[in-house]
């Protein structure tokens, strides 16, 4: 979708007018609006401009030639199709868009060359709400990142209440503001009768207009005539009063609403990860009016504006992109309408069902696909919970359970941890603190004690150009020199790299110092594959992991083991894979844990799960896991659960969403991210995702990014950074810090602050996150080169 502004100004009154149906008086309407303000009383001065964005049809039956010759203000038309036939037939993209954007401009900033002017501009659509425009993509979806007001035309005709409510719904299931629906005099039909009452309840009037006059057998001077007295006297009348006051209170109204969140937050909100001592001004506050695809629609701070050129004609909104995916959670981006659907869908069928003992469809349709596309043997049983947190929580309760039942432990009285990664977390709830290391997330909290061990190892990095595997400062000794690589898929060519015995041989002398010597009990091994987000965006060695979890299946690490029944039963420890953020295709794959090449007896699931619509969270578990709960009295099941686990609507919404991902997936724009970078080796052997006619033949999965190639390489030799990391959709650039601060680093909140406050020329912005000197961007799965490349260039610029 284009990278456009939101329609807000302050000066400047822009709506939009769709119809229930094509024919309904739409014009009729925009031009009562029209005229009705050029010809309002009172001190203010009213500038009015007409747009249609598309037009088809004959010349001389144009719709803004009509408008001009009855309302007398200006009129603009964008693409015009001289047959009249729906608009996609003649596909041309979606320029109108941004076309129509412009206009807005152009007409917000004649305003601000006068004093005690207002304007007024009406964008009138083509056919009913969902008829398409010129890219075949529906006129609701098209012009939704505007998101103008709308007045609704409804059908004063035979069906036409069902019609109207249905363009409403479809509206509203988009996101739109609808302050009016406009109605012509249906007489005996009870239209608007009817639909006043419905509309009533909901908040949104409707008025009334007088029937357009019959011009039918009227010559072309008759039909004028007519029409000038009907516009003349009807544009004054009380009901267009009360509609031009509606249009004004619902404007005013959402200026106050963007001037008073911030304030209204600072005094109300305890925000998440903030110290609010550092909040000074409530500007500090980033307010968000709405988003679509890859993109926030934010309001303008004073900050923001210092750099741009014509303030008073900007949109007081301006596109920010979301180099967050908010909080690692969007993936099929903002207002996805299929989503948003399959939303609506589920809760008119569903709403909410209690999931103890009972089940529903969405929940077996979403554990079915996420067990069989894992393509993992050992996994079985799907438990569902509400969040990551939660999620590893459960993962962990089982992990422990298991591990206690066979080795005999009572771990109610006595001490069993489990085994890490250094930098590692898993979430904010208690249980999953403890799995981590002491950290500023929770070495303040109260009860946090750190039940674990957590190794050190080496990292994956581009510096100056090159992939480097590189140890802990001082542990050359058990980790060897650094080691580099001519691109990133000879990191996961395990078969060339062979299994490490030196990794392995460090791993068993650290148990061995905590097991052997020491008499630690440990009951799972947790960790997130390949990438430790909350961490820093850390590139853990994948070989590392691999090593890892060999050593912990076959490790004594209790003295009286039951016996193993079958090859997917857990030896060893349990082995927990937090992939709530690498998982789902956020690193190029389904699943994180293919990297390694390793099944996990424990997967958890979540973020991407539902494209970033709804909280929810899948733990999956093996048969011997799920057999530990197996037992006669009820205190022996998993007594954990939530009021929302495995709601049908995020069920429903996570089964659209993860179809919609692998058709991504499987898509020539993913295949052209692979090939470019594809590594010497396999370009020569043709080791590529291939097309044959319209089938895939996948030869060889590739590690690779959505980010260039070039600009990760051209980066990572700037002077202020110290390394980058590119996988899938994530970026993250450590920037040199002499002060070795790490989380509580501040070298990367400038870059932060700069790329979001100080617009680009042509007027956006990007939104990003830090964790210490890191800063990292991270892509949906729809994103297009074009918006990345586009980022990548302010990101160049900011760095200086």
């Amino acid at each position: 979708m284009s990278r456009v502004a939101a329609g807000l100004w302050q000066n400047l009154v822009a709506v939009q007018v769709y119809g229930a149906n094509t024919g309904v008086g739409k014009t009729v309407v925009s031009t009562l609006i029209g005229r009705h303000f050029t010809g309002r009383s009172g001190r203010t001065r009213w500038s009015v401009h007409y747009i249609k964005p598309v037009q088809t049809g004959p010349n001389e039956d144009a719709d803004d030639r009509y408008v001009a010759r009855y309302a007398g203000h200006s009129t603009s038309t964008l693409v015009k199709f001289p047959d009249p036939v729906s608009p996609h037939l003649a596909a041309r993209g979606a320029a109108e868009i941004v076309s129509a954007l412009l206009l807005l401009e152009a007409h917000a900033r004649s305003l601000s060359m006068g004093r005690g002017s207002m304007g007024v501009t009406i964008v009138e659509t083509a056919g009913g709400v969902l008829s398409p425009g010129p890219s075949g993509t529906p006129q609701a979806d098209l012009f939704r990142p505007l998101r103008l007001p709308v007045i609704l035309v409804g059908d004063n005709r035979l069906g036409g209440i069902a019609s109207t409510i249905s363009a409403y719904e479809s509206l509203l299931i988009r996101g739109y503001d609808v302050d009016a629906i406009a109605c012509f005099d249906s007489g005996k039909l009870g239209n608007s009768e009817y639909l006043e009452k419905h509309f009533k309840d909901m908040g949104i009037p409707l008025f009334e207009l007088p029937l357009i006059p019959d011009v039918d057998g009227c010559s072309r001077q008759e039909e004028v005539g007519k029409m000038m007295s009907y516009y003349e006297t009807e544009s004054r009348n009380g009901t267009m009063y009360k509609l031009g006051k509606q249009i004004l209170d619902c404007h005013i109204e959402r200026l106050k609403d963007m001037k008073e969140l911030a304030s209204w937050t600072k005094k109300a909100i305890w925000h998440p990860f903030t110290q609010h001592k550092s909040i000074q001004k409530a500007d500090e506050v980033l307010v968000f009016d709405s988003a679509y695809g890859d993109w926030f629609q934010t309001k303008h701070t004073q900050k923001s504006m210092e750099n741009v050129k014509e303030k008073a004609a900007s949109p007081m909104l301006y596109p920010t992109f979301d180099g967050s995916a908010s909080w690692w959670t969007q993936g099929l981006g903002h207002g996805n309408p299929r989503l948003s659907m399959a939303a609506a869908y589920a809760a008119g069928r569903y709403g909410h069902i209690m999931f103890a003992g009972a089940t529903h469809k969405p929940a077996i349709s979403l554990a079915k696909r996420l067990l069989e596309r894992m393509e993992n043997p050992r996994l079985t049983k799907v438990f569902f919970t509400d969040n990551g947190s939660t999620g590893i929580e459960v993962g962990i309760k089982m992990a422990l359970r298991a591990a206690c039942k066979r080795y005999g432990w009572d771990g109610s009285t006595e001490q069993v941890g489990v085994l890490g990664l250094k930098g590692s977390y898993h979430g904010d709830t208690l249980g999953a603190m403890e799995a981590s290391e002491p950290s500023v997330y929770n070495k303040k909290v109260d009860w946090y004690r750190g039940r674990g061990y957590w190794f050190e190892y080496p990292e994956v990095k581009m510096r100056k150009g090159r992939w480097v595997v590189e140890p802990p400062a001082g542990m050359e000794e058990e980790f060897g020199p650094a080691q580099y690589f001519q691109d990133l898929n000879e990191i996961f060519d395990y078969e060339a790299r062979g299994h490490s015995a030196r990794y392995e041989d460090y791993i068993e002398r650290v148990l061995d110092a905590l097991v052997r010597t020491q008499g630690k009990k440990f009951g799972a091994l947790v960790m997130e594959p390949v990438l430790l987000g909350a961490g820093g965006m850390i590139f853990v060695d994948p070989l590392f992991q691999q090593s890892l979890v060999r050593v912990a299946r076959r490790y004594q690490f209790g003295s009286t083991p039951s016996p193993v029944e079958d090859e997917q039963s857990w030896t060893g420890l349990p082995v927990v894979f937090d992939e709530v953020f690498t998982g789902l295709y956020r690193l190029g794959r389904f699943s994180a844990a293919s990297f390694l090449q390793v099944d996990p007896d424990i997967s958890v699931h979540a973020k991407l799960l539902t494209g970033g619509l709804l909280p929810l969270c899948t733990t999956l578990a093996s048969n011997s896991i799920f057999e530990a709960f197996w037992g006669d009295e009820k205190s022996d099941a998993l007594l954990h659960g939530h009021s929302y686990t495995a709601h049908p609507i995020g069920c429903h919404v996570a089964n659209t969403s993860l179809d919609e991902m692998r058709v991504i997936s499987r898509g020539y724009t993913w295949n052209n991210y692979r090939e470019s970078w594809a590594g010497k080796k396999e370009k020569e052997q043709g080791e590529l995702v291939q097309f044959v006619g319209k089938v895939m033949q996948r030869k060889k999965v590739l590690a690779w990014s959505m980010w260039s190639q070039d600009f990760v390489e051209k980066i990572s030799n700037h002077n202020r950074v110290d390394s980058v990391v590119a996988l899938g959709s994530v970026l993250a650039i450590s920037l040199v810090d002499s002060s070795k601060s790490g989380y509580s680093s501040n070298a990367a909140a400038g870059l932060r602050d700069s790329m979001l406050n100080d617009l680009t020329d042509d007027k956006f912005a990007v939104h990003s996150r830090v964790l210490g000197n890191v800063l990292y961007l991270m892509a949906s799965m729809t994103s297009r080169r074009n918006h990345l490349g586009t980022v990548e260039r302010v990101l160049w610029a900011k760095l200086g």
